[in-house]
């Protein structure tokens, strides 16, 4: 939870202020209590009013600062959470991105979202509901008991022992029960956005294979795995949450016998604060009485407190595991990895190959793959699903480390280069920006010109649909992929694949929702060692849909 906290960016300037409005407001309210305790007491023996001119203005002043304090310290805890919050998502993205590659590209798209959405709120959310009321009513509570023995030691030790049970104790069981109950809803909530997101993303496929009801099943029975376990944390949460009213009762009652006691004058030399005959004054047992009440106040929150920081810790592990899985260096997240392209020509060589995910089986035939990749020699690679196609893509790119074997790139000088500043790997699902058409393509080179993106969209047939548009390139897709059909989004993925300078190109399913003759004529134009690419540039695809009289170079088997 430290190092989520030192994550987000936290200044102690900020935090302390927050602390002090905080405490302020709190002070203000005890203050207004015991004021008021000696006011309407004091009132009630009918003094003449000039005797009561401080008290009263002193109660006005009390009421209005403790209400523009609380004011100021809700907007300077929510602008101290809510800039951390930011500032920890721009981090988190960063050393994603400067990181292993093959990690990010292995998390589920749910898990993902989870980590960068509710994780990193419950983790703000610990500073709003966690940090700040737990200081605020330490400091408050240790003022309610300094002002209660100044008029009894025994209350003031009564009400002691009553504030640690409401603010500690309470709030810490209910921590430590509650952590299961909050572990089992937050992967409940995962699995619910990772089928949320899988319908979202892959409806008509889902539709067109008989499986939406499945995964609408698999979503309903993550939501009901959650309010289930919510509900278990809400039962402790309840019975925690109980003890501040036992605690304040404890508190009144032992008040109200100690007053008693009081009055009798048995315990006068214990009672501190007493009329000069040795007998109890009213405005004492107001206070006896009422500054409890106050001080309770600021203990009530805790037991939420403590269940808070459970959530966030429990955030905070699973938001540090993507930083330390990512394997980047989380302090010099401001720094840029962009990755200077080889120029070519290329030849990518596989030496005894065997790839997979990381802790997985291994996918390569037996004793691996071994072959070279060279321009003017495009390969295309199919299989069933789940056979390793888009891994072993992504193994080429050198995006996923290999299980075992090599795989190299080297120049027509025999020079070793990086694969990933050789290669470039054009997921099935690239992402289209809502952003206008011209930006969704220099995402590929930035320093492209107009003239080369139109040939871009010239060559895979979108020359006619770019110049129908408002605004040319510069109409805005306002949707994103959603503002595209199936084949126009296919198709400005392959233009973006046609302006990147890297040597070697590694397409997965690029022809995919095209309709039959336009994806035989694209695949041929792809795989053709002078057509779409050129002779400079080594091109491989993945592909189930071969053009008649067309045979794979390699063809990967089932699982």
């Amino acid at each position: 939870m430290v190092r989520a906290l030192r994550f987000l960016g936290l200044s102690r300037r900020p935090l302390l202020w927050s602390l002090l409005l905080g405490v302020g407001g709190a002070l203000s309210a005890l203050g207004l209590a015991a004021l008021s305790a000696w006011l309407i007491t004091r009132a009630w023996q009918q003094p003449p009013i000039l005797y009561l001119s401080v008290a009263i203005t002193a109660v006005r002043a009390l009421g209005i600062s403790r209400g523009v304090l609380r004011y100021l310290e809700r907007l300077a805890t929510h602008d101290l959470a809510l800039r951390a919050m930011a500032n920890a998502r721009e981090r988190l993205y960063r050393v994603l991105a400067q990181g292993d590659p093959g990690y990010s590209v292995g998390l589920k798209r749910g898990a993902l979202l989870s980590r960068t959405g509710d994780d990193i709120d419950e983790i703000g959310n610990a500073l709003i509901r966690g940090i700040i009321p737990i200081g605020v009513g330490a400091v408050t509570g240790i003022a309610a008991v300094v002002v209660m023995s100044l008029v009894s030691f025994w209350a003031a030790g009564v009400l002691l022992v009553a504030l640690v049970v409401s603010g500690g104790v309470a709030p810490w069981l209910a921590a430590r029960g509650s952590a299961r109950s909050i572990a089992d809803s937050a992967a409940a909530t995962a699995a619910s956005a990772d089928a949320a997101t899988t319908l979202l993303w892959h409806a008509p496929e889902l539709v067109v294979a008989g499986r939406r009801d499945v995964v609408l099943a698999a979503a309903a029975r993550a939501d009901h795995d959650a309010m289930r376990a919510a509900d278990r944390g809400f039962a402790r949460q309840a019975a925690a949450a109980a003890a501040t009213p036992l605690a304040l009762g404890v508190s009144l009652l032992a008040a109200c016998l100690i007053g008693i006691d009081l009055a009798s004058g048995v315990s006068g030399s214990l009672a501190g604060v007493s009329s000069t005959s040795g007998e109890l004054t009213p405005m004492v047992l107001g206070v006896l009485i009422l500054l409890p009440l106050s001080a309770f106040e600021s203990t009530a929150p805790l037991t939420e407190a403590g269940l808070q920081l459970e959530r966030s810790r429990q955030s905070a592990a699973r938001v540090m595991a993507l930083v330390d899985g990512a394997g980047a260096d989380e302090g010099a997240s401001d720094r840029t990895t962009d990755v200077t392209v080889c120029p070519g020509p290329i030849t990518v060589v596989c030496d005894r190959l065997d790839w997979g995910r990381r802790g997985g089986r291994a996918l390569g035939p037996p004793g691996g793959l071994s072959l070279e990749l060279s321009p003017r020699s495009p390969m295309v690679i199919t299989g069933p699903s789940g056979s390793g196609k888009s891994t072993l893509l992504m193994t080429l790119a050198g995006i996923i480390p290999p299980l075992g074997g090599t795989v190299s790139a080297r120049t027509e000088s025999g020079d070793e280069v990086d694969l990933r500043s050789a290669t470039c790997y054009f997921a099935e699902e690239g992402h289209i920006f809502a952003t206008s058409v011209r930006e969704n393509l220099l995402v590929a080179r930035g320093d492209a010109t107009t003239t080369e993106l139109e040939s871009a969209l010239a060559a895979v047939g979108l020359a006619e649909w770019a110049g129908n548009l408002p605004e040319g390139l510069d109409t805005v897709l306002d949707g994103g992929s959603e503002s595209v059909s199936g084949g126009q989004r296919r198709r400005l993925l392959l233009a973006r694949a046609l302006i990147h300078p890297a040597p070697v190109v590694l397409l997965d399913e690029p022809v995919e929702h095209l309709d039959a003759r336009d994806a035989d004529t694209m695949l041929r134009a792809l795989i053709d060692p002078v057509g779409m690419f050129g002779p400079d540039r080594s091109v491989v695809v993945v592909t189930h849909h071969l053009p008649e009289g067309m045979t794979a170079d390699l063809t990967l088997g089932p699982l």
